[in-house]
């Protein structure tokens, strides 16, 4: 699986807030489990974890815990 690496237009904007991505700390995420799909732009980590959670993109894909020491994945 390969990806093409190139920078992002100056005005592109956060997937989130629509806030320009270079004004900020930008983040790119691809989703590699499909064909490593065209990359999408946060303009920081708070709104890449609101998109996460409004999104419910963890839901069923974390490892469980439990507080005895038995974690499982």
């Amino acid at each position: 699986m390969s990806t093409t690496v190139t920078t992002p237009d100056s005005d592109e904007t956060c997937a989130y807030c629509e806030s320009r991505i270079f004004d900020h700390d930008p983040i790119c995420v691809r989703d590699c489990d499909d064909d490593c799909s065209s990359p999408t732009y946060f303009c920081n980590f708070a709104c890449l974890s609101s998109y996460i959670d409004e999104n419910d993109l963890t839901t069923g894909d974390a490892c469980s815990w439990r507080p005895d020491g038995d974690s499982r994945c």
